[in-house]
């Protein structure tokens, strides 16, 4: 049979019309001889009002029946009004009950983490949960379209890698048939490979890093957004990065606004987000540290919360350049003119949500690289195809990575990043 169903969100579009929705039941009332159903599917919330001497008996007997999340298709006369959330609520006239649930696990009531973890394939119904996927999938859209609009092309780069842009030990083990291999902890080698193909490009892909960390900014697995620009320098890669932050705050306030409302965020601390951000170097983040009462000394990187002292300072995201070469990746461009820092920047968000870019202009000169690689102890063979890039008409070029999550949560106001991704992975839980 087919049906033509509206969806929740466009019943704005059928005022005064009849429609039939395919929904589940997320709550109920009952005063005397009305009843207020509160309905979802998944592209909104919207009341069914059921008036027992408007309707036939079966209608009001099979509403009483509904539990939480049974699933129905309901029909019923769109009408506007003020005092809903949405604006419009459902005077039901039919009901065609699909499946009648019992024990639901999530109720109304409170639930410890734990509980809600072991159940989140449930809980990522809930209103909460649901407005946090909407904002993610927003932001993802957002990507998108700034990179199309400049001119990037979308690159794929692998998952399964030989080696590690990082050079570092936290690293998922896997063999590839006889092979030593690892889930990859960035496709940024990779980038920089299709840049000298494309001219400018991003990746967006899961990422993987195996550290034993429980704080409330680190998943397992996350998602990277990582755009490589031929003929870039490290001002330029700044500037784009605070046009491409921007630019997705102000989509999220453009088409989530319903959605911020239902997590409670502040959007006076969105509104203000645009380009230019505020700059300050390595040099200057330590003095003010120091001053402030932090035990840090030069060439010591930042932990959380110095990046949180720094970030209060602030009311936008705030770069920090010109690291320390001995504490930053291997092919990261030291500055000409001061060789012991590199031309390189983490950007800060506001309100403790710690470092969501990291990016620098890259290493362009190959006796350079393979000095880097010496000092790195990294295996020239593994490594001779990156080197491979200088060898063959080199430029300069930069990029950078935006970690997607701790931008949710940055975006959202959330106080960890487990509810950022549908279904986290952190340390010791690999379930559901």
């Amino acid at each position: 049979m087919s049906r033509n169903l509206c969806m929740i969100r466009d019943v704005d579009q059928h005022v005064n019309e009849t429609v039939t929705i395919g929904c589940w039941l997320h709550n109920s009332r009952s005063s005397g001889k009305i009843r207020f159903l509160q309905l979802r599917d998944g592209s909104g919330f919207i009341q069914g009002v059921v008036v027992k001497n408007e309707v036939d008996e079966q209608v009001w007997e099979d509403t009483g029946k509904l539990a939480q999340e049974s699933s129905l298709y309901i029909t019923g006369v769109v009408r506007e009004d003020a005092r809903s959330k949405g604006g419009y609520e459902l005077t039901v006239t039919g009901v065609e009950i699909i499946q009648l649930t019992s024990d639901y696990p999530i109720t109304p009531k409170e639930h410890g983490v734990d509980f809600l973890m072991d159940h989140r394939h449930l809980w990522i119904r809930s209103p909460r949960q649901r407005a946090i996927l909407v904002i993610r999938a927003q932001i993802i859209r957002a990507v998108q379209q700034f990179f199309d609009e400049r001119g990037f092309h979308l690159v794929d780069p692998p998952i399964l890698t030989p080696s590690s842009a990082e050079g570092t030990t936290s690293l998922f083990h896997t063999k590839y048939f006889d092979e030593d291999a690892f889930l990859t902890q960035s496709g940024q080698l990779y980038m920089e490979a299709a840049a000298m193909a494309l001219g400018r490009v991003y990746s967006f892909g899961p990422t993987f890093r195996a550290e034993k960390s429980k704080t409330r900014r680190h998943l397992i697995e996350f998602w990277m957004i990582e755009p490589e620009m031929a003929f870039f320098t490290h001002e330029e890669n700044l500037e784009i990065q605070e046009q491409f932050v921007a630019y997705i705050v102000k989509s999220v306030l453009e088409h989530c606004r319903r959605e911020l409302e239902v997590l409670g965020r502040d959007v006076s601390r969105l509104e203000g987000i645009e380009a230019p951000f505020p700059r300050i170097t390595y040099d200057e983040a330590v003095k003010f540290l120091q001053e402030n009462g932090h035990e840090i000394q030069w060439g010591e990187d930042f932990g959380a919360p110095h990046e949180t002292a720094i970030a209060q300072q602030y009311h936008k995201p705030v770069f920090i350049t010109h690291y320390p070469t001995d504490i930053k990746a291997f092919y990261m461009k030291p500055d000409p003119a001061r060789p012991e820092v590199v031309l390189c920047a983490d950007l800060i968000a506001p309100e403790g949500y710690g470092e969501i870019i990291g990016g620098s202009q890259r290493i362009d000169d190959p006796e350079l690289l393979e000095q880097r690689f010496q000092q790195h102890e990294l295996s020239k063979e593994a490594y001779q195809w990156y080197l491979d890039l200088r060898k063959y008409g080199s430029v300069p070029h930069s990029g950078f990575g935006l970690g997607l999550e701790r931008t949710v949560a940055w975006i959202c106001g959330l106080d960890h990043v487990r509810e950022t991704i549908p279904f986290p992975r952190l340390l010791y839980r690999l379930y559901p």
